[in-house]
């Protein structure tokens, strides 16, 4: 098992997820993290610290399209280890759906 984010991150991306991880396995976009599967321990201290609830397990129904997308876009983005402040503009889009069709191609 591991966890991934998936597009409740978009145009979100609190970083409170990254100061807890202990092996650094969160890498940053544009405007999302994503979680890189293999180095990813499966501890789930991540899970309980996304306000938006952007971090699921691969065992999740429907976890097949985050987990293709967490181990595409972690090998190409750079690893981040601290906490950051969110995205100016998060509370704007906490709450929306359909994220990843609408803004995903600005993360790349």
């Amino acid at each position: 098992m591991t966890y991934l984010v998936n597009e409740k991150c978009i145009k979100c991306k609190h970083t409170t997820c990254v100061d807890v991880c202990p092996v650094d396995c969160f890498y940053e976009g544009k405007n999302m993290l994503v979680i890189k599967p293999d180095e990813c321990i499966d501890c789930g201290v991540c899970e309980p610290e996304c306000p938006v609830d952007a971090i699921i397990s691969d065992t999740e129904k429907g976890s097949e399209k985050w987990l293709e997308v967490n181990s595409k876009y972690s090998e190409i983005w750079p690893n981040i280890s601290e906490k950051k402040d969110p995205l100016p503009e998060h509370k704007n889009f906490e709450n929306e759906e359909n994220k990843f069709d609408k803004y995903f191609k600005e993360n790349i």
